[in-house]
């Protein structure tokens, strides 16, 4: 790298920290809009983890089969998300350290050990399912064979992930944008399938289920959205962003952060919602109910909604893939420093956990239902993501004067002890039908 990258790299950045520190000061002159911006960033690359392929397969699943009768679930859900987030974000602030590093720090090493192969496994079904998902936009929007479109997307991961060299704001700028094109994608579907909002409304704020089978579905839903390693990668975006040590600046700075939290877990339950509503409306209506698989969804659009409704889709579908697979790597490599303080070169770690996804494809095997599999096997790890969260910013010693109010200790255990229990459920479920 020649020294004039570098100190483009340096600009980068620093604008960002030093409009940031000009904000958390006082001396900033700008608008409220303007001054919120350098805060933004890390909250929309976690939330990648909340639009990613698998959240695709169960709410497209989840609307098929069950109309908009768990739309409330995808609701609070993305509720219980914005509280782990923002918990996640201020570990991150208070410590300046990210998850992984507390749990090297506070517990001992064999513990610290299984939590680094436990976490490494769920980074690996984690891009599975994320490489996965953008192979097959890339497959049926170009019609290309499989192979050629996982080829394809580990191409484009490594140019996103190559942007981390000229620092963090234009890879958070990246992120972001595919990020909002899944939200107008989804804007221009729900306008296209004209939902009943009336309906809509009513399923959103009204808790409902529709037999056994639509509780082992809010379950998919749930563990399709809270997932373990957005919980290790947030953490760590926000803990070096910008450095503050007084305590009324480090509560402005949460203040700021937790704006980024509600913005993009925001966004992120919209989407999720226009995704369940766009499945309700067009397949469920129409009697298509074992809609499951996003192949078929691509597919059956068309001839019910027209030419762009498919496209919107399998745009929105590649979108999602791309960045999710490119935020996967990015909390590999958190894992492992966090843990072991191992680094090793991004590439070879884009390298290595595409393999399975190559071997996926190579083998023939359903991508769709591979997807699926990979989310259930994810819930594994959510225990020991949220709990030492938990424990951690339950501590003063660690988090000073952002240590959790009583009330969010409280609500965070609820939030920590529901989305346990559904995952182990949903564990349960699938192999005893197995």
């Amino acid at each position: 790298m020649t020294a004039k990258s570098k100190s483009t790299q340096q600009t980068g950045s620093e604008k960002t920290v030093q409009a940031a520190q000009a904000v958390l000061r006082g001396k900033s002159k700008k608008g409220k809009l303007a001054n919120l911006l350098p805060f933004l960033g890390p909250a929309f690359i976690a939330s990648v983890a909340y639009v990613d392929p698998g959240n695709f397969a169960t709410n497209i699943a989840g609307g098929a089969q069950f109309g908009l009768t768990l739309l409330w679930v995808i609701l609070a859900s993305n509720l219980m998300a914005i509280l782990i987030q923002s918990l996640s974000a201020k570990l991150g602030i208070a410590s300046g350290q990210n998850l992984a590093e507390e749990c090297r720090s506070h517990f001992k090493k064999g513990f610290v050990i299984f939590l680094w192969i436990l976490m490494e496994l769920v980074a690996i079904f984690t891009d599975l399912a994320e490489f996965l998902g953008a192979a097959i936009g890339f497959n049926l929007l170009l019609g290309i064979p499989m192979w050629v479109a996982g080829i394809l997307t580990g191409i484009t991961t490594f140019l996103v992930l190559g942007l981390e060299r000229k620092g963090f704001r234009p890879l958070e700028a990246v992120i972001s944008a595919m990020v909002g094109v899944v939200a107008i994608s989804y804007v221009v579907e729900t306008i296209i399938v004209k939902p009943v909002w009336g309906q809509v409304a009513y399923h959103a704020f009204v808790p409902q289920f529709s037999g056994s089978e639509s509780i082992l579905m809010a379950a998919g839903i749930l563990g399709a959205t809270v997932m373990p390693h957005a919980i290790y990668l947030h953490s760590s975006l926000t803990q070096g962003r910008v450095v503050v040590k007084k305590p009324a600046l480090l509560k402005k700075l949460f203040r700021y952060e937790l704006i980024d939290v509600l913005v993009a877990m925001g966004v992120a339950s919209l989407v999720n919602g226009a995704m369940l509503i766009m499945a309700a409306t067009t397949f469920h209506s129409q009697g298509l109910t074992s809609v499951g698989d996003l192949q078929t969804a691509y597919k059956t659009l068309e001839p019910l909604m027209g030419k762009a409704a498919s496209w919107v889709f399998g745009v929105s579908l590649l979108m999602s893939g791309l960045s999710s697979a490119s935020v996967g790597t990015m909390a590999g490599q958190v894992i492992m420093q966090g843990f072991l303080e191992w680094e090793i070169p991004v590439w070879v770690r884009r390298l290595v956990t595409m393999l399975p996804s190559m071997i996926v494809i190579f083998l023939g095997l359903d991508p769709s239902r591979t997807l699926v599999i990979s989310q259930v096997l994810l819930s594994f790890g959510l225990p020991f993501a949220i709990i030492p969260l938990v424990i951690f910013t339950s501590n003063k010693k660690i988090m000073g004067v952002l240590v959790n109010r009583k009330i969010t200790t409280i609500l965070a255990w609820v939030v920590a002890a529901i989305v346990v229990a559904l995952n182990l459920f949903l564990i349960y479920s699938t192999i005893r039908g197995a």
